[in-house]
């Protein structure tokens, strides 16, 4: 299969729902070059992707797991910032806050609007983060 169809399975994949897309450089029988197309979906949706892996890639079969999944609750909340406003996801543990990251589109936007470099920005953001919430990931109660 072609490198560029990958760019287009990712942009597909995405938008009908994976939660997560990646590959893998891997050898097949002997001793091939091949790249593993790894899709992360919801159980209800594993049809949909052995349809659409059968019917959009060059595959002549596919393996599938199924994994438990373990994740934050999450809420967004929008910032203040020297930027403009920006969107943060909170994660909670046992109803405690312990994660907050900038959303990666409105950093994008903001990196690409303003010329300013995204790793910079990013950084200037997450300090302003720790500065308002103080949160100290490590100390127990």
């Amino acid at each position: 299969m072609s490198s560029e169809v990958y760019s287009y399975i990712y942009e597909k994949f995405i938008n009908d729902g994976a939660l997560d897309i990646y590959t893998q450089s891997i050898y097949m029988k002997k001793n091939r070059p091949a790249i593993k197309l790894c899709i992360l979906c919801k159980e209800d949706d594993l049809n949909k992707f052995i349809d659409l892996m059968i019917l959009q890639t060059s595959t002549f079969g596919i393996r599938y797991s199924k994994y438990n999944r373990v994740t934050l609750d999450r809420k967004f909340t929008k910032i203040e910032t020297k930027y403009g406003k920006i969107t943060v996801k909170l994660g909670y543990y046992n109803g405690k806050l312990i994660r907050i990251t900038p959303e990666y589109e409105d950093c994008k936007n903001i990196s690409i609007n303003k010329n300013i470099p995204l790793n910079s920005l990013v950084n200037n953001i997450n300090y302003l983060i720790n500065k308002k919430f103080n949160i100290n990931y490590w100390h127990k109660e």
